[in-house]
């Protein structure tokens, strides 16, 4: 197939591409920006195959089925509540091949240019007849690339992975805060670009292998030094970082459409990451340097006791209630719990009650989490609204229905300034007149912070697994 055709093929791909990630912004949009990306994605990939010099496609179309069927057996079973850990994993697996094409390269380029000083250029193929061509200036810009590649691919391999452990909960989400945690960070960053500075002047592989050691010690215990509340973030940025290392890997083979499309990702994350870290009140740097400059004071300790309800005392709550507001958590997608909330709200709609839902950017370890969710159940859109469009309702409001959320609606992060969470802005449910959590017990969720909301005179708890309790109370309705 002739260059020109691969060139017109990655042009469409990543026009697709793009409009993909602009379609998924408008949650009305998203299955047609989703048939864009694997279009583009099937594009993309048959151009790479067919591109001049590429061979061993017996090998390719193997690998190609292995990685489909992995695929589809991974998208069947995984459920919407295994969705923040199922990104981390894939983020992994980017870093992961960073790191092995990296060194593949080196093994490509010690080919070429031991073919270079036989006269046996000719001979060469693919990848390596490439390099074979590249003057000196090149060959040094490519070791840059292979470098980076290498470096941020094993630092999103571990973290990823550490990630994925926080997520699953096969790993504590409390952070690991070592003695001089910053500074150990710092001189493995430092070692890294003086073994990349010795690469750069000769030195050969095993500086690569070692950049790769301690760039995944490095990934390792950045993740490991961020607690549970800023999980969100942390798998947002991991995402940026996929991308910057699937852009790296691009430059080093010279596939003008991986780099746009590492660009994309890694741009798209690192914006995600920032919008993020603003709905938190969170610095982006404190965050990925694990709270560098965090003040350590304890947090207020929280007294009173938690008043629970039954499912009675609920219906008779929203029987006499004109408008509610209601705020979906992580136990709401443990539960799966959102056809029940669903039908909830069609009922209460039905008797002339204002029902809407308010979203914080945070809610369900991953942006746009209960989002899916609620349209997947057939909620409106137009009553799913974000925090600052409803924040300044919730005094006007007559119940607030809290469904296995913590952090986002604790009053301690505009209360107790050593919280944790202090200063990041919360779903002020607090205000209304009377607010019903569901919960499963009296623990204080997956982030380990305490929340004073549960110990308010206008609070009552509803224990329970959330759909049985939803599914309880619309037994109770008229």
């Amino acid at each position: 197939m002739s260059i020109g055709f691969v060139t017109a093929a990655y042009v469409v791909a990543a026009i697709l591409f793009i409009l993909a990630l602009g379609g998924l912004s408008n949650m009305e949009k998203a299955k047609r920006a989703i048939w864009y990306g694997i279009v583009g994605m099937a594009l993309a990939v048959g151009a790479t195959v067919v591109t001049p010099g590429v061979g061993n496609h017996a090998v390719i179309a193997l690998m190609i089925a292995l990685g489909g069927i992995g695929g589809w057996v991974v998208a069947t079973r995984v459920q919407m509540t295994q969705m923040p850990e199922l990104v981390a994993g894939f983020h992994s697996l980017v870093g992961l091949a960073a790191v092995f094409i990296g060194i593949n390269a080196d093994l490509e380029m010690k080919a070429a240019l031991a073919a270079k000083e036989a006269g046996t250029v000719e001979q060469l193929a693919g990848f390596a007849a490439t390099i074979a061509k590249k003057s000196s200036v090149e060959l040094s810009m490519l070791k840059v690339e292979l470098f980076l590649g290498i470096l941020i691919g094993a630092i999103t391999f571990t973290g990823s992975v550490v990630a994925y452990g926080k997520l699953a909960g096969k790993i504590s989400s409390a952070a690991l805060t070592l003695p001089f945690r910053h500074q150990l960070n710092l001189a493995g960053f430092v070692l890294c670009f003086l073994l990349g500075w010795m690469y750069l002047d000769g030195a050969g592989l095993w500086t690569m292998i070692v950049v790769a050691i301690l760039a995944g010690a490095i990934g390792w215990h950045l993740i490991m030094a961020i607690g549970g509340a800023d999980m969100p973030v942390v798998v947002s940025m991991l995402n940026s970082y996929s991308g910057w290392a699937a852009a790296a890997i691009g430059f080093t083979l010279g596939n003008d459409l991986l780099i746009v499309v590492g660009a994309l990702v890694g741009s798209s994350g690192a914006i995600l990451s920032y919008i993020m870290c603003r709905g938190m009140n969170r610095s982006f740097v404190s965050v990925i340097l694990g709270g560098w400059g965090g003040t350590g004071a304890p947090a207020a300790e929280v007294s009173g006791e938690m008043i629970a309800i039954d499912a009675d005392g609920v219906a008779s709550a929203l029987e006499e209630a004109d408008s509610i507001i209601i705020v979906p958590g992580y136990g709401m997608a443990v539960a799966q719990a959102q056809q029940s909330v669903s039908e909830l709200t069609r009922r209460l709609r039905a008797q002339g009650k204002q029902v809407r839902f308010a979203i914080h950017p945070v809610a369900g370890r991953l942006p746009g989490h209960m989002n899916v969710l609620l349209a997947e159940a057939k909620v409106p859109y137009d009553i799913v609204l974000e925090m600052d469009e409803i924040n300044d309702d919730f005094p006007n409001t007559d119940v607030v229905i809290v469904i296995g959320a913590n952090d986002i609606v604790n009053p301690a992060a505009q209360e107790d300034p050593n919280s944790p969470i202090a200063g990041m802005p919360v779903l002020e449910v607090w205000k209304a007149k009377q607010v019903i959590i569901l919960k499963r017990g009296q623990g204080t969720g997956y982030s380990g912070i305490e929340n004073p909301l549960f110990f308010k005179e206008n609070t009552r708890m509803f224990y329970g697994d959330a759909k049985a309790s939803i599914d309880a109370l619309l037994s109770k309705l008229s």
